[in-house]
């Protein structure tokens, strides 16, 4: 029997992957659908120039070939020009700039190119599952630092200064943060960058919710002496509603890029070149376009918070991004049976935390990836219910 690469290792199917089958499973046997309140995949369209530049761009004959590795220069300059109107950096266009096929496959870029076995990377509990599972691929051992409500869910670097870091490459950060909705200060990130030079590690910060039910969007890459040693992957999932669009992109020291450069390059021919094109659209869109969409989640967060409540789970109403996160009550026993109960009382999908880390084990999360409508109807399903 062939059996698969030891690098595998402990790395198991992603948890929505397996839960997706099991609704889909529910749903095949049940006439009432179940409301899927988990995934954070916008449910909301591009916005029409967009589609309309990308259908354009589509019937040119020319366009259908290989692309360069690295983007084409109308993605690049867009990306150029959103980072300085909306970030307050400048980014040099020519070797700043790396457009990626979505900013996941940047996290296995960058992991790729700068860890091996015997590195150590710093990694956050709770988060993104995929910055573990990329650090385990390559060989190196994560080393998890805790996110706490009681620091606003940002790591406590003096804490973590007190371990041996010399083996430390590489630490992940996410502000805004998902899952906790947390955001950082520029304070923060002046820390972030200050621990980073003196231990010399790379920070990556994974920005993709920065335009969500947040008015006051923030790069790492805006604090002086940051491209020293810091790099951040963005993208247009959820600020442009273009998720299975995968365009994302890495901005940072152009000797960094160019290191990964030699990595990507061996893993893909480039990206349509009418996505490119389309996308630089969507990033020369005006402030209008990000507050109609705010105005949108704003009504859905309600609706979350009102789900929350009648679970008596409490969260932060300061929180930002596309979710809200929120502490199970105390006489919950076990969150996941507790959920699997809602999930088959009342054919209602809510993700646990536990999977984005030890810290997120008494924590649920909801996305506000739906219509109002499904929100009053997971309401009406939940209402009257004892789930304890």
């Amino acid at each position: 029997m062939i059996q698969p690469a030891s690098r595998l290792g402990e790395t198991k199917e992603y948890y929505f992957s397996r839960k997706l089958r099991e609704i889909e499973e529910l749903n095949q046997k049940s006439v009432q659908q179940v409301i899927n309140l988990g995934i954070g995949s916008p449910d909301l369209p591009p916005a029409p120039v967009v589609v309309q530049a990308l259908a354009k761009a589509a019937v040119e004959s020319n366009h259908h070939g290989y692309q360069s590795y690295r983007g084409a220069k109308i993605l690049r300059v867009a990306f150029a020009n959103w980072y300085e109107k909306y970030y307050n950096v400048t980014l040099d266009s020519e070797s700043e700039i790396l457009p990626l096929i979505g900013s996941k496959e940047g996290i296995m870029h960058i992991a790729m190119t700068f860890l091996e076995k015997g590195d150590e990377v710093l990694v956050p509990n709770p988060g993104y599952p995929a910055y573990k599972a990329v650090s385990e691929l390559t060989g190196a051992t994560p080393i998890f630092y805790n996110l706490e409500a009681n620091n606003n869910w940002q790591p406590n670097l003096e804490e973590i200064a007190e371990q041996d870091l010399t083996k430390v490459k590489i630490m992940w950060v996410n502000y805004p943060n998902m899952p906790t909705g947390a955001d950082a200060s520029i304070a923060f990130f002046e820390q972030l960058i200050a621990f980073a030079k003196t231990h010399d590690i790379l920070i990556v910060n994974d920005n993709p919710y920065s335009f969500v039910l947040n008015n006051n969007p923030k790069s790492i890459l805006s604090i002086d002496g940051a491209k020293d040693c810091a790099l951040e992957l963005n993208s247009l999932s959820k600020s442009h509603n273009m998720a299975g669009w995968r365009v994302g992109g890495l901005f940072g020291r152009a000797d960094l890029l160019q290191h990964i450069l030699r990595f990507k390059s061996n893993m893909d021919s480039g990206m349509f070149l009418p996505v490119q094109i389309a996308a630089a659209k969507a990033l020369n869109l005006d402030e209008s376009w990000y507050k109609n969409q705010n105005r949108i989640y704003e009504k859905r967060r309600e609706y979350a918070w009102e789900i929350m409540d009648l679970l008596g789970a409490k969260y932060d109403k300061n929180a930002v991004g596309l979710f809200v996160w929120a502490k199970v009550p105390d006489a919950v026993d076990e969150v996941e049976n507790w959920l699997d109960k809602i999930l088959y009382d009342a054919n209602v999908f809510i993700t646990p935390g536990f999977i984005f880390g030890t810290t997120g084990e008494r924590y649920i999360r909801i996305s506000l990836c739906g219509t109002v409508e499904k929100f009053q109807e997971a309401l009406e399903r939940l209402k009257g219910r004892d789930f304890n």
